[in-house]
């Protein structure tokens, strides 16, 4: 399994959940990329989510060290063109992080207009530098869309990951609650948004994320 969708109330719950890390593969990308096709057709507004103690600890390692460069090249852009899709979705996008959420997995969470996040013993950002990688054109681009530019140089050039209370203070997240409370309040905030005009929401997303969106939409292209 890697994602499933659920309608309740207009709102879509797509709940990523591979039994693992919910490492984005090439599965889980065309099955994110369904359900959201789905939401678009189907809700007014959408919570993403993982299963426990997991939002998603970032692109499938075992994937990358088997495929070719083409493959992972495929990979990377698949999985920032997910990201720019959760940005400029033209209708309210929440996170219910449960847990770790690193490298890819706090990308999603910073394509999303909301995020909330489980206290406890996670961590949360974009360790690239501490692996060895640079970061591609689109994470470093949301990085600078949705973090405290205070800490950007901590953020992007040292990896540094951070307790979800001081992902709050950084960027990633808006709130952090209790575990047991992290979905409830997600879907409280998509009841809170949806209520929105959604013109107005989408074309004032549209043209605040737009200088962003027009570095990364290239770099992702297929």
């Amino acid at each position: 399994m890697t994602a499933t969708i659920k309608i309740e109330n207009d709102i879509a719950i797509i709940t990523m959940d591979d039994g693992k890390a919910n490492a984005i593969s090439p599965a889980m990308l065309e099955s994110l990329n369904s359900a959201l096709d789905q939401a678009e057709k189907e809700a007014k507004a959408v919570v993403i989510t993982g299963r426990p103690d997991r939002f998603s600890a970032g692109f499938d390692l075992k994937t990358i060290m088997g495929s070719s460069p083409e493959e992972v090249r495929s990979l990377v852009n698949g999985g920032g063109a997910l990201a720019l899709r959760l940005f400029t979705l033209p209708m309210p996008v929440v996170a219910a992080c449960t847990g770790h959420g690193i490298a890819m997995g706090c990308f999603i969470l910073l394509g999303c207009d909301k995020r909330i996040g489980a206290t406890g013993p996670y961590k949360i950002g974009a360790n690239e530098t501490q692996i060895g990688m640079v970061l591609p054109v689109f994470a470093l681009e949301l990085c600078k869309a949705r973090l405290n530019p205070l800490y950007l140089t901590e953020s992007v050039i040292m990896g540094t990951l951070f307790t979800p209370e001081e992902a709050v203070t950084v960027g990633y997240l808006d709130k952090a609650v209790a575990p047991d409370q992290v979905l409830a309040e997600a879907m409280a905030e998509a009841e809170r948004l949806k209520a929105l005009p959604a013109a107005a929401l989408a074309g004032n997303k549209k043209i605040l994320r737009k200088p962003f969106v027009d570095v990364i939409a290239p770099t992702v292209a297929r």
